[in-house]
This record gives C-alpha cells, structure tokens and sequence, in this order.
C-alpha cells in the first residue's frame, strides 16, 4: 500500500532510513540463541527469541526506548524529543546514532560497530522501497514496521516491542494510557456529548495558500478521540497514507470546510506557539467568522504528533487543559 505524508513529516521519515555495511548475519545469529518467524512489512522474518542488540530507527525509536529494549544504535528523532519523558530522553541522547536528519549523515562505519542481532526499521512502506534490504540483511535480521496511516501507531509500537522481546513493557504502558483516556472520557462525556468537532493541522503549506484539515484518524484527532471526542466529516477525494484523513484546501474554504464545527481543534507546536501554517489559518478574517471561534470554542492542542503511549499521555493532558472550559457551557 502507498502512503502519502506531509512533505515536512516525509522528509524526517526518509531520514531514518540506515543502510548498513560489517559483520555478517551468520556472525549475529550466532550470538542470538534461539529463532522465531516474524511477520514484517518486508516478509516472514526469522529473528531473535530474545535479541540483545538492537537497532532502531524512524517511528521505532520511541517505541522501543519506552520499553527498554536493548538498544544499541537509533536514528535520530527530532520532531518527537519534546514529547519524550526525562529518562527517556537521556537514553535517547546516551544511545549511538547511526542515521541523523538526512540520510547523507548516515554513518556505516558506526553502524559496524554496533553490530546489531536485529535492525527494526519504523518507516512508511514507500520508504522502505528506498532502503538496500539485501545489504541491511548483511548485518542482522531486518523487521519492517512502519505506518501506513497515523493512527496505527497503537498497532505498530506493539509489534515493534514484540519484535525486541518487550511486548509485556509495552502492555504496561498501554494499560496506563487506557485507564487514563477512559478517566477524561468519563469527565467530559455529558460536556462532549451532541458536539461535532473539526481540526487544523500543522502541515498545511502557506506559500501556496493552503490549510491542513485533520479528520478521524488523523494525528491532530486520533487521540482525542480516544476521550469521546467525535470529529465530522471526510476528505473530498481520499489517497492513501494520511492523505485518506486529511487534506489541505485552500484558505479561501475555510469557511466550507469548518463552518459546521462546534467547535475547532488546532495543532500547537512543542513550544506552545502555533506554527506557521496554523498561524496563517488564526490570521485569516475568515477565521474570525466560523461559528465555533465566534462562540469562543476554538481549542488549542499540544503534542498531536504523538506516537507512543507514554508521549499520548502528554497528549491526553493538553486535552484535559482544552476541553476544560466546555464543562462551564
């Protein structure tokens, strides 16, 4: 299946592509004991019972530092830092890098030295269709698991922990997420109840004059509904990827597009500021006469882009702080 993601989301996804160059796979098998067939997005992959030597990269990076896995190398994860806890952001900066931002910083000699008993690669599918998977599988046994729409991410964390022999860590970390969300679905219920939602995203594209509208499903949404939460509407014309819960008009739709909405939901940066093309959106006069911002039920949201359950909770407390005031309606 294709996907298609925000260009700004693309090329950070693309960064986390490693090639890899050493030690053989014979070598690594050796030290791993015991096998098990994996089901990955690149086949039927013999891994690892219990690897000792892991390395991640792209959406797989959060994922297995939450659960501990045994992590040697990652990619770098920039745009999801600001949502990872203390101790999981000095793992994260304690932990080699083997890829950067771009994948020309990708370093082969590091990737060596490693020498990982398993790689976990958490990127889109169409990413994968760039990535030298012969010459990665000279290194250790490669699993694939990388998203096709945003909110798979409770799918995905999963199996990556399965993979790295932490699946008990990540139930864990799901169940505290669950009772919390089931907590902040029980506060607001009566207040959500009969509200029809809409969301501005962050990754709409300014020089050509567009806005980004998140639908069910989507990062800036599929959290929030997890409190009860309902969000109307669909894209136009669907793609695959994220492209099948968003799409990005131009700002003279607006009012089209977000008219119906009792109330609006927008993306916030790490920093709590709106970003640019949010910005443009909050800026735009026909904002300022969509029934929801009139009735002052235009919400801001932080953490959107979260992906693993412990990052979701920060997500889930920037809910609790914007839904607040439709308990006093």
């Amino acid at each position: 299946m294709s996907v298609r993601f925000p260009v700004r989301l693309v090329g950070a996804l693309a960064a986390t592509v490693v090639l890899a160059s050493g030690c053989g796979a014979a070598e690594s098998a050796e030290s791993s004991g015991e096998t098990r067939v994996f089901t990955a997005d690149n086949g039927e992959i013999t891994i690892p019972v219990d690897p000792k030597r892991v390395v991640a990269t792209g959406y797989a990076v959060p994922a297995l530092i939450e659960v501990d896995a045994p992590l040697v190398g990652i990619s770098t994860w920039s745009r999801g830092l600001t949502t990872m806890n203390e101790q999981d952001r000095a793992t994260y900066d304690e932990l080699d890098k083997i890829a950067g931002d771009v994948a020309a910083e990708t370093n082969y000699e590091a990737i060596a030295n490693v020498d990982p008993d398993l790689i976990v690669i958490g990127v889109p599918k169409p990413v994968l269709a760039d990535i030298d998977l012969a010459r990665l599988e000279t290194l250790a046994p490669v699993v694939a698991i990388g998203p096709n729409e945003p909110r798979q991410w409770r799918e995905l964390s999963a199996r990556q922990a399965d993979a790295a022999g932490r699946l008990d860590e990540l139930q864990a970390l799901k169940a505290t997420y669950e009772q919390k969300a089931a907590e902040l679905k029980d506060t607001y219920a009566e207040a959500l109840s009969g509200l029809s939602f809409g969301h501005v995203g962050g990754y709409g594209d300014v020089s050509a004059g567009t806005f980004q509208r998140e639908f069910a499903g989507s990062w800036g949404t599929n959290i929030a509904q997890d409190v009860g939460v309902e969000y109307y509407g669909e894209v136009k014309e669907k793609g695959p990827g994220s492209a099948a819960v968003s799409e990005t008009p131009a700002i003279e739709e607006l009012s089209a597009s977000l008219g119906e909405a009792d109330v609006i939901t927008y993306t916030l940066e790490p920093d709590g500021s709106p970003g640019p093309s949010v910005q443009y959106v909050l800026d735009s006069p026909l904002w300022a006469e969509l029934p929801a911002v009139k009735a002052g039920l235009a919400l801001p949201v932080m953490h959107t882009q979260a992906a693993t359950y412990d990052a979701a909770l920060r997500t889930l407390d920037s809910l609790d702080e914007a839904l607040a005031p439709l308990m006093d309606r």
